[in-house]
């Protein structure tokens, strides 16, 4: 284990087949498109560890969520890494915190959604066409109006766990500071962050746990 800043990157683990990076919020996980956002996880560990692949991210995070990310080093740690979370065999928990009281303690939420394309990046509610993902949650705490939450998403559909907290059909009070689906003041981040990866090592077939503290409970 290692947590080495450079690149603006905290480095949580690295190895010959994978890196662990804690992504700030505010930083995109992939380039973009237009030369002002190529600046990125991906780019920033490719300059750090050279010869990893031209597209080593295995998954993402949002630009505006903070948190663990894995990206591969190697072409088959990639296709490794990626049949894992392809087949719901990477363990991730999220923390929390949204715009209101939640009463009830746990549940799990399940909603179909898919990408509104007159309204990019946002994602909308579509029991037809969308994507199904599921989402169990466990009520942390409340304090001051608001609910301190922990997020167990079983699918990794795109803004899932920020869909599944502000729409009415999910808990009905989005997180703090989502400029898509709720409201963000200036200055302020989004209160999401991945703190969590447990998975067994593709070679070693290992147990293998990442954490990263979270900033903001």
């Amino acid at each position: 284990m290692c947590d080495d800043m450079e690149n603006g990157l905290t480095v949580i683990h690295a190895n010959s087949q994978f890196v662990v990076i804690d992504k700030p919020a505010g930083l995109l996980s992939v380039p973009g498109r237009g030369p002002d956002k190529q600046d990125c996880v991906v780019r920033r560990v490719q300059q750090q560890f050279p010869g990893c692949p031209e597209q080593p991210a295995v998954h993402r995070l949002d630009m505006d969520t903070s948190g663990l990310i894995i990206l591969a080093r190697t072409d088959q740690a990639h296709r490794e890494l990626s049949r894992l979370f392809a087949h719901r065999r990477v363990h991730k928990t999220y923390f929390a915190i949204l715009d209101g009281v939640i009463l009830d303690t746990q549940g799990v939420i399940e909603l179909a959604f898919r990408l509104d394309p007159e309204n990019r990046p946002r994602q909308i509610h579509d029991p037809v066409h969308g994507k199904l993902g599921t989402t169990s949650w466990r009520r942390i705490s409340i304090q001051d109006g608001k609910t301190w939450m922990e997020f167990i998403p079983v699918t990794g559909r795109t803004h899932q766990l920020r869909l599944h907290a502000a729409h009415e059909l999910g808990l009905g009070c989005p997180i703090v500071g989502d400029r898509l689906y709720g409201t963000r003041k200036p200055g302020q981040r989004m209160l999401l962050h991945a703190a969590q990866l447990r998975f067994v090592h593709p070679q070693t077939g290992e147990p293998v746990e990442f954490i990263s503290e979270v900033p903001f409970f």
